[in-house]
């Protein structure tokens, strides 16, 4: 946690996160540029600048469609959250590898025209009324002014200033930036490739984002949710286990996280303040459990971050109706403390009355 902003909170994961990333990055490049023209099989010679040029956009193509499959698998499988956490750190490496797509094609297409080349790029051609040879520069030119507002406010000022609601909407011109570039590359480079290898490429990539983002979606369709201001069933008390939580949605979308700690239940909201990261995930020690995502941390009895720091989460009522744990969905204010449930035959510790100092 931080009380003000730095450039980057490194860690250790976020260090192996992006040398892998690079890595992943420069083996696509290599590939592209020294594997795949034999493979692409071009039936003229491709200059190297527009080889160069196509090398870059195809990873920057490659690179949108990873960080669209990221969500969606991930909620399918926990085991993709991982590649979730730092995301943002994807999403700035795709801006600059399609900024090096544009600067190839600036430099080769348009710098010996007579014009501005800027000027030619919007220009150059007009074929509004056909689509073969429609102007697919513009949806390029559109791409790629929307990743570069993602880049430039990924960082922590900007989700803070804008608040996380307008945050997290700004961002979803990602989607638009992926159609896109879908229908950049449709009207352009596809219309005129004679080896189907990167077409192949293509249509795979565009149907792994349709097909997870609608098997994520009918997984939390049939996710059974409680009716509006009803007790919502979360699993018998058995189940819990020591440290840690166990996640529900409700009826709103919402999702609660339900930890045992020291023998007693405490439920808070799952979206961290910070960036919404998933607590639920985090480990609880000595009351506080720790955001996976940057480390912001939460007493799960009262949803408070720890002094100086000012970070709240909302908390959330719970009952035992036999040896069935219920949330109410009704959230309290965010940082209201809220007596722990003991559990019966737990070892507990004694709780403090009211809201700890």
């Amino acid at each position: 946690m931080s009380v003000k902003y730095t450039p980057v909170q490194w860690n250790p994961n976020k260090w192996i996160y992006d040398a892998v990333m690079l890595a992943a990055v420069a083996a696509f490049l290599w590939l592209f540029l020294y594997v795949s023209p034999e493979a692409l099989d071009h039936e003229r010679a491709v200059d190297p600048q527009i080889h160069n040029a196509r090398a870059f956009g195809a990873c920057a193509f490659m690179m949108l469609t990873v960080i669209l499959c990221i969500g969606p698998a991930a909620r399918l499988d926990k085991r993709f959250l991982p590649l979730l956490y730092n995301r943002r750190h994807f999403g700035v490496m795709t801006t600059f590898v399609a900024i090096t797509h544009s600067g190839y094609i600036l430099n080769w297409y348009f710098n010996f025209s007579s014009s501005d080349k800027y000027v030619g790029l919007l220009y150059a051609n007009s074929s509004f009324g056909q689509i073969a040879g429609f102007p697919f520069e513009l949806f390029g030119i559109f791409a790629l002014i929307c990743l570069m507002i993602l880049a430039a406010t990924s960082h922590d000022f900007w989700l803070k200033f804008l608040t996380p609601p307008v945050w997290k909407r700004l961002h979803y011109l990602i989607y638009a930036a992926y159609f896109s570039v879908a229908a950049h590359i449709s009207l352009g480079i596809l219309q005129e490739q004679q080896n189907h290898v990167f077409t192949v490429m293509f249509m795979a990539g565009a149907a792994a984002v349709i097909v997870l983002h609608l098997a994520a979606w009918w997984s939390e369709r049939n996710d059974p949710v409680s009716k509006d201001g009803a007790w919502v069933k979360v699993g018998p008390a058995s189940s819990f286990r020591e440290g840690f939580a166990k996640i529900k949605r409700l009826a709103n979308g919402d999702r609660v996280a339900i930890f045992l700690m020291e023998g007693q239940l405490s439920a808070i909201a799952n979206a961290c303040a910070h960036q919404n990261g998933p607590l639920g995930e985090g480990k609880i020690i000595d009351c506080l459990v720790t955001c996976p995502w940057h480390g912001f941390q939460y007493d799960v009895r009262s949803g408070r971050s720890p002094a100086p720091f000012t970070e709240m989460v909302p908390t959330y009522r719970l009952r035992l109706v036999g040896d069935m744990v219920e949330v109410h969905p009704d959230a309290n204010p965010p940082g209201t403390y809220v007596d722990p449930v003991p559990l019966p035959g737990a070892a507990t510790e004694p709780t403090p009355e009211g809201e700890p100092a």
